[in-house]
């Protein structure tokens, strides 16, 4: 597992997940696309939240800590992904995607076990989270139900690595009260809803709107935004990402639980596509050469799919809002296409790295 060649292929089956949830995405937003295989429209979801970020989140972490039991994480989320991408019925994918979230969790107990603190715990917390909702997911639970497991996991995971990253602010107690109070109205609204999806998202999205005002105020990304090239970037990536956080939030105190339909869309994607592939963007050009070995190359083109990120998310809520179909379709469309445009510009940037010689 010491070379990049060797991790190569579970960050391939990350991808194709993603590349798999993106058509997916599209076909149900509305654009009349062949679906490759019939159930495919219906694990758009898994695909994006455990058969992409799952795998990715796990290899990342088998990376850093380097024990080989670790790569269970990654190898049964990523086959769990493909599973559900061939179309193969049964339980087969959902039990290897909840055997990859069961290992992760592992993964972070050690971790807290190691090193105990607020952040650690907040990571600890999301990895469990995955997998609570994986097994509800695999008892039966629909989707909406189970949804905000999932988005639990995505928030208190990047929550808690930039919690990390922040210790060399040295936090007040203040700040780290407030910080655990949006957690625990997180954590609140997530049981709550189980019982009464309405109010429970409401409470969730109340701790939605702490957290994005903590970050904003406290990440170190407000310092860093000052910075040149690769820093600011990065930073830029982040707080908007944060910004579409509070969107987020804003959105569930307003409207609640939702199910399907065009709020239900906008609910779920101003945080799965404005905070959390925000949040990728940013943090892409250290995750993909610490897994790969393969230096990044920085570009200040690297903002264009920021840019249509952001523009096609807007455009795509003012659809969700106004319950304009069509724009809700070009919105979704061109989210994806940020997305495609990410991914080949990184994969240029590595090529273009890789010729440097250090």
């Amino acid at each position: 597992m010491g070379q990049g060649r060797y991790r190569a292929p579970f960050l391939g089956m990350a991808l194709f997940a993603l590349l798999a949830a993106i058509w997916a995405g599209w076909i149900r937003i509305g654009w009349r696309w062949p679906p490759i295989q019939p159930t495919l429209l219906g694990v758009h979801g898994p695909l994006m939240v455990v058969g992409f970020l799952g795998t990715l989140i796990a290899l990342e972490r088998v990376v850093a800590l380097q024990r080989s039991w670790m790569v269970l994480s990654p190898l049964f989320s990523g086959l769990g992904g493909l599973i559900l991408i061939l179309g193969i019925g049964g339980l087969v994918g959902p039990v290897l995607l909840t055997l990859g979230s069961l290992v992760l969790a592992a993964i972070f107990y050690i971790i807290l076990r190691q090193h105990t603190a607020l952040d650690t715990g907040a990571m600890a917390l999301g990895a469990f989270t995955l997998a609570m909702g994986n097994i509800l997911w695999l008892l039966g639970w629909s989707i909406p139900r189970v949804v905000l497991w999932w988005e639990t996991f995505l928030i208190l995971t990047i929550a808690g690595e930039r919690l990390e990253i922040g210790r060399l602010l040295r936090f007040p107690k203040r700040v780290v009260l407030a910080f655990s109070l949006a957690t625990v109205l997180i954590l609140l609204g997530l049981v709550t809803a189980a019982f009464a999806h309405s109010w429970g998202t409401r409470v969730f999205s109340l701790g939605l709107l702490a957290l994005s005002a903590w970050l904003l105020t406290n990440d170190i990304a407000r310092r860093t935004v000052r910075q040149q090239g690769l820093p600011r970037y990065a930073a830029v990536c982040l707080l908007s990402g944060y910004l579409w956080m509070g969107i987020g939030g804003l959105l569930g105190l307003l409207y609640g639980g939702q199910a399907a339909g065009p709020i239900y869309d906008a609910l779920l994607h101003t945080v799965f596509i404005g905070f959390v592939i925000s949040m990728i963007f940013g943090h892409a050009p250290i995750i993909f050469p610490s897994i790969l070995g393969l230096p990044i190359r920085y570009s200040p083109i690297f903002y264009t799919h920021l840019a249509l990120l952001h523009i096609s998310l807007i455009l795509r809520i003012v659809g969700d809002l106004a319950t304009s179909a069509p724009i809700r379709q070009w919105g979704g469309l061109l989210n994806g296409i940020a997305i495609l445009m990410f991914l080949s510009l990184t994969a240029l940037s590595m090529m273009d790295g890789s010729r440097i010689k250090v």
